[in-house]
Parts: C-alpha cells; sequence; structure tokens
C-alpha cells in the first residue's frame, strides 16, 4: 500500500505538470473563460485543486496553509499558481515517503467544510480521496481545453507509468 501512495504522488505531479504546461498555451482570456466547469474556469479549477490539497495535508499533518473554503483563488496568475503547485506536490511526495502502515491505519479527525460535525476515519482512505479528486477535477481542466479546441493531452495513470517505468508498483524499490 506504501508503494500505491508513492506512485499516485509521482503521478500526481506528472499529471499536474501536464496540465500547467497545456494552460500555459492559452491566451488570458481562455484561461479565465467559464466552459462550465464546477470551478468555471481553468484558473478556477486549478486554483480548486491547489486549495482542496492544502485543506486535505493542513487536516493530515497539522502543517501549512490552509484557505477558508474551497473556491478560494489562491494564485492571481498561472506562474505563481505553478509555483505554488510544485512546491505543494513536492510536499506531498516528501510526506508520503515518510509514512508508515501504522501512519496510513491511524485515525484523522477533522470538521469537513460542509459540516460542523467532526468526521473520523483512517488516513488512507482520506488519502486515496485526495488523489481521486485531483484526478476528476483535472478531468475538468482536461474538458476545458477540449471545449477550447487545444491538442489533447494524456492524464491517464498507465501513461505516466509506462513513461516513468513499474518501479513504483515493486516492492522496497520507492
Amino acid at each position: 500500500m506504501l508503494n500505491q501512495f508513492n506512485m499516485l504522488a509521482a503521478y500526481n505531479r506528472w499529471a499536474n505538470n501536464r496540465v500547467t504546461a497545456a494552460a500555459r498555451h492559452l491566451s488570458e482570456a481562455e484561461y479565465r473563460e467559464d466552459k462550465g466547469a464546477f470551478f468555471g474556469s481553468m484558473h478556477g479549477t486549478l486554483n480548486h485543486i491547489l486549495a482542496a490539497d492544502q485543506i486535505w495535508l493542513k487536516r493530515f499533518t497539522g502543517v501549512g496553509d490552509a484557505p477558508p473554503s474551497l473556491d478560494t483563488i489562491l494564485c492571481p496568475t498561472l506562474t505563481e499558481l505553478e509555483a505554488a503547485r510544485s512546491a505543494l506536490d513536492t510536499r506531498i511526495i516528501d510526506w508520503i515517503a515518510n509514512l508508515t502502515m501504522a501512519d496510513l491505519t491511524a485515525d484523522v479527525t477533522y470538521t469537513p467544510m460542509t459540516s460542523p460535525i467532526p468526521v473520523t476515519h483512517p488516513l488512507a482512505p482520506g488519502l486515496t480521496h485526495v488523489f481521486n479528486h485531483q484526478t476528476h477535477h483535472r478531468g475538468q481542466a482536461h474538458m476545458i481545453l477540449t471545449a477550447l479546441g487545444k491538442p489533447s493531452i494524456t492524464l491517464d495513470l498507465i501513461s505516466f507509468v509506462r513513461a516513468d517505468g513499474v518501479e513504483w508498483l515493486r516492492p522496497n524499490s520507492v
């Protein structure tokens, strides 16, 4: 299970880099145009992914900044967002690299933004949610690129595995 999370953290960075690289080819108007995604534009979508990751990492580690809402615009420009995303992806990779099985099975307790009632569950399903959530919203970013008539990018996990090798899945290799 530890290798799986290490792989997902590395995939997460790979996929985020691909999306932001594609976003750099958008005009400013295209980047900010509401294309009907849950957070509207590419800018809103990428900021949401960053905000949600900050919130979850703060819940899991007790360290770092956490915005007050899921639609907080943390970075006014793509350049700033890309730098913040890169730093957060590195932080996620480093944190996960030091987790143990005991950490993954230990409970985390937090109060969701959607309810005043605290919830408790093991770290592993919460961490799985973080990566699934990112994939969901990167899919929306992909849809935005498609709606703008931009070239398709590949975000499939298997494409990452093929590009980066299968070391992430081999026991004791990471």
